[in-house]
């Protein structure tokens, strides 16, 4: 079959052990022969990715490079699958995360620690800080070979610039071909959802904590300098719209600011009495993804003097 779907694209979808669902890959016919992102490590994704690459008359061998949009594991870990040969290519975060060592866990644990701390989050709930890490199960384990950066085109397909559109992960980009307007979004647009925009390790000595919201929103106002006919998304369907959707989710977000800004309303909260009310029911089973959620909304509202804060004891209190 020849490789003539999407423009030049072709999309392939794939299982993931994760409650977001399947995953979208994309293989890409250039000089080279590319696979933007690779899956999740499972030997379901695995089979799937063989079966739908057979559809168009190749096999993982034939795949020359990988380009990934983040270092989440649904995206990257199936990796490990591909030949040594193949060369992978990424934000420069990404290493941190492919080719981890014992420096990895102990910067890992160390920084969720701190931020539960800081959170007021109860001493019990720090048993669940080695448990975050089980998700890379489902990760890879080797090198990134080419790092990417802003306005770059990517060797090999190089009809694609590298936007750096930072946020739902420290390593995301999102490539963007001139000539027709496309743009392969990753998890920085999706159609139904927006993506969480999670807290994560610098690992580099002496850096403060990046503040995940306030990146994502500025790589979402970003995208609108940039004439884009369509976005293909890392999860579910194409965007066509991306301009009228950009609105939308700033204003969705502002919304949920404001919620989280009555609740400070005469009051002084901690950042876990603050993510327990605005997610009751599921905070205990995705402290994480709530956590990361809670304190981008405090940084967004005090970045605009909306709130206050105070420090006792390492311990973060907000209130207006």
């Amino acid at each position: 079959m020849i490789l003539n779907t999407f423009k030049g694209l072709a999309k392939i979808t794939l299982s993931t052990p994760f409650p977001v669902g399947d995953v979208n890959v994309y293989l890409v016919k250039g000089d080279a022969l590319s696979l933007i992102d690779a899956g999740p490590l499972t030997d379901t994704a695995w089979e799937q990715l063989k079966r739908e690459l057979k559809t168009f008359g190749y096999t993982p061998n034939d795949i020359e490079q990988i380009i990934l949009t983040h270092h989440h594991p649904d995206h990257a870990g199936l990796l490990d699958r591909f030949t040594n040969d193949i060369t992978v290519y990424g934000h420069p975060y990404n290493k941190h995360w492919l080719d981890r060592n014992e420096r990895f866990d102990t910067v890992y644990r160390q920084f969720y620690t701190n931020r539960f701390i800081e959170a007021g989050i109860p001493k019990k709930f720090l048993t669940h800080i080695p448990g975050l890490i089980s998700t890379l199960d489902y990760m890879c384990q080797r090198k990134l070979d080419v790092e990417l950066t802003e306005g770059e085109r990517i060797p090999g397909l190089e009809d694609w610039r590298v936007i750096e559109t930072l946020g739902h992960a420290q390593s995301h980009l999102s490539f963007w071909r001139e000539k027709d307007g496309t743009l392969l979004a990753g998890d920085h647009v999706l159609a139904h959802i927006s993506p969480n925009p999670l807290l994560e390790p610098s690992f580099e000595e002496g850096v403060e904590r990046t503040k995940p919201l306030l990146q994502y929103n500025d790589s979402l106002k970003k995208l609108l300098d940039y004439p884009i006919s369509i976005a293909y998304t890392g999860h579910g369907d194409e965007v066509h719209d991306v301009h009228s959707l950009i609105p939308k989710r700033l204003e969705k977000q502002e919304e949920r600011a404001q919620k989280v800004q009555q609740f400070l309303e005469g009051k002084e909260m901690t950042i876990f009495e603050v993510c327990q009310k605005l997610f009751p029911s599921v905070y205990k089973k995705e402290l994480v993804l709530t956590l990361s959620e809670t304190l981008g909304q405090l940084d967004y509202l005090e970045s605009q003097n909306r709130v206050s804060k105070i420090e006792r004891n390492g311990i973060y209190y907000y209130s207006c």
